[in-house]
């Protein structure tokens, strides 16, 4: 088996924006090498990777994304969600559109993908773009992609173990097994690890928790293992929902509940904590809806926020009557804890 691997030249801003548009429309795998991430691991102090002198500086500074696509037997390539797939008759937070299950030509699938980074363009610096695609064999694609991906600490008491690497490769208290598979959300990323930190310290048994954008489960697994009481995650993308499932089953986290859905699918009339690791315009446009959809005293983390962004999130927040209560920022990606007003 053959599968087409398109490589897109982004930046460390619109890199998300990029990954969640790939599986949007279908990819069967991603695989991401952020020289930034790299960069600080090897200059991190307590850290105990080694490269060679000038590694670093070789590294350069744009987002090499690969994504995968498998060959069908015509010799054509399957693109887009199937048709069982969550879609919002109003196409609410679709910010990419929705294409349903079909094979194309490799040339047709360039195309399609120079116009959605065309798309992500208009509100995000998205690089140098597609640089093209080449056909790999399925050995290589099967295990080449996992060599980026190592054993690291996410939060004070929070250990990320890629699911092929030994449970021991790391010591902490708590260890999250984590198949990153096609969907997004890796936590290496720096919205991410926000996310988890203040999940690390607001959580506690008593607590309710809504991951509205699940992707790979990562979040919702942590708030899980850290001791909520009640945890649900939610996304759009029936794709980032089965692997979400799938990381919630390998580590051990059957109470927590998980489905397509937004905001308003949510189960429960009211939540403690609401994790919103999304981007800054959905976050935006749905600010309005967070206060209904807490408890009282309950708070809404939001990440997924460029600095440049963030005027616009807060006036969305200042409408809502939500009020910012604490802040914090990594490489200008910005995460914010909020909670009603009154």
């Amino acid at each position: 088996m053959r599968w087409a691997e398109y490589t897109i030249y982004t930046t460390d801003e619109a890199s998300d924006a990029v990954c969640e548009m790939l599986t949007g429309i279908g990819a069967d795998g991603i695989a991401i090498c952020d020289p930034d991430e790299i960069r600080r691991i090897l200059e991190d102090p307590a850290s105990l990777t080694y490269a060679d002198e000038g590694f670093i500086d070789s590294l350069g500074d744009r987002v090499v994304i690969k994504a995968y696509f498998a060959e069908l037997d015509d010799g054509f390539i399957r693109l887009g969600a199937k048709e069982e797939e969550f879609v919002n008759d109003e196409f609410i937070n679709m910010i990419y559109g929705n294409i349903t299950g079909k094979s194309v030509t490799c040339d047709e699938a360039e195309e399609l993908l120079k116009t959605k980074l065309g798309e992500i363009g208009e509100f995000l610096d998205v690089g140098e773009g597609l640089m093209g695609f080449k056909y790999v064999k399925d050995e290589d694609w099967a295990n080449n992609w996992k060599q980026d991906y190592k054993a690291f600490k996410i939060s004070d008491r929070v250990a990320i173990i890629p699911s092929w690497l030994p449970k021991d490769s790391i010591d902490a208290p708590v260890k999250i097994m984590l198949d990153p598979g096609s969907a997004f959300g890796t936590g290496t990323h720096e919205t991410t690890s926000m996310c988890a930190e203040f999940i690390d310290k607001l959580v506690t048994e008593e607590s309710s928790v809504l991951d509205l954008g699940t992707g790979s489960g990562i979040l919702a697994i942590i708030a899980d293992k850290l001791g909520a009481g009640e945890v649900e995650a939610i996304d759009i993308d029936k794709l980032a929902v089965d692997v979400a499932r799938e990381n919630l089953d390998i580590n051990g986290c059957p109470d927590v509940v998980c489905h397509t859905g937004e905001l308003k699918d949510a189960k429960k009339t009211g939540y403690d904590l609401i994790i919103a690791n999304i981007i800054a315009d959905v976050i935006a446009m749905i600010a309005s809806d967070f206060p209904g959809k807490l408890n009282p005293g309950g708070k809404v983390v939001c990440s997924g926020i460029i600095s440049t962004k963030e005027p616009k999130v807060l006036e969305a927040f200042a409408r809502a009557g939500l009020e910012v209560v604490d802040r914090t920022e990594k490489n200008d990606w910005v995460a914010l804890l909020v909670k009603s007003i009154g």
